[in-house]
C-alpha cells in the first residue's frame, strides 16, 4: 500500500492504563477553572486514582464529587498536601495563585499538575524554577490545545515519521468564544488572569516548540488589543505575536475572544504546519459547514492529499506517559525544560506587546 491509501499514517496510540488501581493516587486542588475536569479525567484514564478534592467553595467541589463520585472531600488543603498517600496534585487555580500553589505542593514533597498558564510573571517562573531544583518535583503543565487533542497529536505522530520534513513554519488560530456572564470577576482582571498572551497564547507556543523540535525562541512582535469589551477595559480581546526558533523556523498565532454565536462549538481552532516535505492542516474542534465533529488533520505532501478523521482512534497517551514520568523519574511526556520556556515565552510575548488603542465599535 502506498501512503496515498492512509495504511502507513494509520492513527495509533489509544488510551490505556499505565498502572494498576491504587498504584498512582493523587488529589485536586483549586477548582477554578473548568480545565480541572479534563485534566482530571485524563489521568483516570490512564489508571491513576483520583482520591480527594479541596476547594473553599463546598458549591465547587459537590459539582466535582457529581462528576466524579468516589473522591472524597478534603476539609483543607494541608489535609492534602500532608496525606502521605498521595503522590500528585492537580489545581485549576486563578492563574496568578498557580505558583504558589505549585510551590507548596512540590515542598510538600508531591509532583504538580496546573493548567495553563503556569504563571503570569517571570518572578513567579524564576521562583518556581528554584522550587523545582530544590525538591526534584515536577511542576507540569496542562497545554491541552496540544496534550488533549486527538488531531493534535495525530500530527505529532506524522511530523515524527517524517510525512512533511522538517517543520519550518507553525501558524496557529486560537478563537475562543468569550461568554461573559459566565466567567468569573478574575476572568477579567489583568493581574490576576495575566493577559491574552500569557494565558491562551500559551498555547500556541508550546505548540510552536513541539511540532519544531526547538528548545528556544525569540520573540520579534506581539499585540494585544480590547476591540469590543468596553464593559471590562481590563480584557484583551484580542492579540497575536510572531516567533523565530533557535533552528530558524518560524512562527505566528493569533488568539481573541470574538467566536460568533452561531459557531457550533467554543472556537475555530485550527495549526498549519509548513514543512520540507508537506503541509499539515489541523481542524481541531469542528470542519465548519461541513462536519461538527473535531479531530480533522489533513496531510499533503508528494504522495498526494490525504484527509484523516482521528477523533477517537488515536488517544491522548500523554496522561500515560505523565504518570510513568512521576513513578519513574523520566520526561517523556514533556520535560521540564519544555515546559517553562513556553511558558517563559508566552510571559515574554505578553510583556513586550504593543497595545492597540481601538476606535472599532461593537
Amino acid at each position: 500500500m502506498s501512503r496515498k491509501d492512509g495504511m502507513n499514517y494509520a492513527p495509533k496510540g489509544q488510551s490505556r492504563h499505565v498502572v494498576k488501581d491504587g498504584e498512582f493516587i493523587f488529589a485536586a486542588i483549586a477548582l477554578d477553572h473548568g480545565h480541572i475536569y479534563g485534566m482530571c479525567q485524563g489521568l483516570i484514564e490512564a489508571g491513576a486514582t483520583l482520591q480527594k478534592v479541596f476547594d473553599p467553595d463546598p458549591e465547587k467541589m459537590k459539582a466535582f464529587q457529581n462528576k466524579f463520585p468516589s473522591v472524597q472531600l478534603a476539609s483543607s488543603e494541608e489535609e492534602i498536601l500532608e496525606d502521605q498517600s498521595i503522590q500528585f496534585v492537580a489545581a485549576a487555580a486563578i492563574p496568578n495563585k498557580r505558583s504558589v500553589l505549585g510551590n507548596r505542593v512540590m515542598r510538600s514533597g508531591k509532583d504538580y499538575f496546573t493548567d495553563k498558564t503556569p504563571f503570569t510573571t517571570l518572578e513567579q517562573l524564576e521562583e518556581t524554577k528554584k522550587v523545582c531544583v530544590e525538591t526534584n518535583q515536577k511542576y507540569m503543565v496542562y497545554y491541552s490545545e496540544r496534550l488533549h487533542v486527538e488531531s493534535a497529536v495525530y500530527a505529532g505522530q506524522l511530523v515524527q515519521e517524517g510525512a512533511i520534513g522538517q517543520v519550518i513554519q507553525v501558524t496557529g488560530f486560537g478563537p475562543h468564544r468569550l461568554n461573559a456572564p459566565s466567567r468569573p470577576d478574575w476572568f477579567f482582571e489583568k493581574e490576576q488572569y495575566g493577559g491574552i498572551l500569557c494565558d491562551i497564547g500559551s498555547h500556541q507556543i508550546e505548540q510552536f516548540l513541539f511540532y519544531t523540535g526547538n528548545k528556544d525562541a525569540t520573540v520579534v512582535h506581539s499585540k494585544v488589543a480590547n476591540y469590543t469589551s468596553a464593559d471590562y477595559p481590563e480584557l484583551e480581546d484580542y492579540g497575536d505575536a510572531t516567533l523565530v526558533g533557535e533552528n530558524g523556523a518560524t512562527h505566528y498565532f493569533r488568539v481573541d475572544w470574538h467566536t460568533p454565536d452561531g459557531l457550533g462549538v467554543w472556537g475555530d481552532g485550527r495549526l498549519f504546519l509548513t514543512g520540507t516535505k508537506g503541509t499539515i492542516e489541523i481542524r481541531k474542534y469542528i470542519d465548519v459547514a461541513k462536519d461538527s465533529a473535531g479531530d480533522h488533520v489533513y496531510l499533503v505532501n508528494d504522495d498526494g492529499e490525504q484527509h484523516f478523521s482521528v477523533q477517537g482512534k488515536v488517544g491522548c497517551p500523554f496522561f500515560g506517559e505523565l504518570i510513568l514520568d512521576c513513578i519513574n523519574r523520566t520526561e517523556h511526556a514533556m520535560t521540564q525544560e519544555h515546559a517553562f520556556k513556553a511558558a517563559e515565552l508566552c510571559l515574554l510575548a505578553q510583556k513586550q506587546a504593543n497595545e492597540i488603542k481601538s476606535t472599532v465599535q461593537s
